[in-house]
């Protein structure tokens, strides 16, 4: 079975409004450590939705990918930590 993923956007750039290409996403509000509750939005029938814990303006932009946003670099994309060093 595959899984896709849900994107995660974050508005560290604090913006009113972000576009993006999906409609069901979780709204980070800022990067860790200044995130708050990752909190699932799906917009439904809808073409936006307000984030309930930062009030970020989400709106659908279909011509948009599920890894873009506008303004660019609103899309949190999770990175490993660093592993030991090497010997």
């Amino acid at each position: 079975m595959a899984q896709s993923l849900v994107p995660h956007f974050i508005n560290d750039k604090g913006v009113d409004r972000i576009r993006i290409g999906v409609k069901e996403f979780q709204c980070m509000g800022a990067t860790p450590p200044f995130d708050h509750p990752h909190v699932y939005l799906d917009m439904g029938n809808e073409a936006e939705l307000v984030c309930p814990y930062c009030s970020t303006l989400f709106n659908y932009e279909p011509s948009l990918k599920q890894t873009e946003s506008d303004p660019p670099g609103c899309v949190f994309v999770a990175t490993a930590p660093p592993g030991p060093p090497a010997a």
